[in-house]
């Protein structure tokens, strides 16, 4: 049974070290639409989190009982070792790495929340054709809608804010996000059954959740 969102949050939360660190989880735990709908959708078995950070969202599914076993990647290697330390006694394994050259492992599902926007489109394309080649039986992907009006404009203002006050050390260049079209042609080409949802709670943000599921 999964407990109430604000325990889980809680516990989480408590496996991090440093009170700002712990601040820092819970507030982005509680305020990001993200793990309701993962907590929401069946058993996610073994899954791969491209772009995990700190762990947070990793260590949710595993202490609600939704994830078997977690691996995660991501380039800052501090964010890999606080969730390499968070995650003590758990059947979690925390890997630094760029998204842009690793060999995505076999699971059942792959995340990848938001991510794809910080890469180059060519990037972008690899990496989803890596995914799918890795034969996930659920992707989850959470992008910027760059068709979503008055949220793309504000949402495109604020990534630029972030990386000029460095918040994106080592992606560099442009927020580059792919149509909603270009990113489910390939999901859908290679047996996917695609549905793109909102994504952005209370924020004036265009995220969207990307779900594609084996037919």
């Amino acid at each position: 049974m999964t407990p109430p969102l604000r325990d889980l949050v809680r516990t989480v939360a408590a496996r991090h070290e440093g009170r700002a660190t712990q601040g820092f989880v819970a507030g982005k735990l509680r305020a990001d639409p993200m793990l309701p709908a993962l907590l929401a959708m069946p058993p996610l078995g073994r899954v791969v989190d491209l772009g995990c950070g700190r762990g947070q969202l990793a260590l949710a599914l595993l202490l609600a009982g939704r994830a078997d076993s977690i691996t995660g990647f991501d380039l800052d290697a501090e964010k890999i070792a606080r969730a390499t330390a968070s995650a003590t006694g758990l059947p979690a394994r925390f890997v630094a790495g760029d998204l842009a050259a690793i060999d995505v492992p076999a699971g059942d599902t792959v995340l990848l929340i938001d991510v794809l926007p910080q890469m180059p489109h060519d990037a972008q394309h690899a990496l989803l054709a890596r995914i799918t080649a890795a034969g996930p039986a659920r992707i989850a992907i959470r992008s910027f809608d760059p068709d979503r009006g008055w949220r793309s404009a504000v949402g495109t203002s604020l990534e630029r804010l972030r990386r000029w006050m460095g918040a994106d050390l080592g992606r560099g260049g442009r927020v580059a996000p792919l149509a909603m079209a270009d990113i489910a042609q390939p999901l859908e080409s290679a047996g996917y059954r695609v549905s793109i949802t909102p994504c952005w709670g209370g924020t004036p943000l265009p995220n969207v959740l990307i779900l594609a599921e084996r037919s």
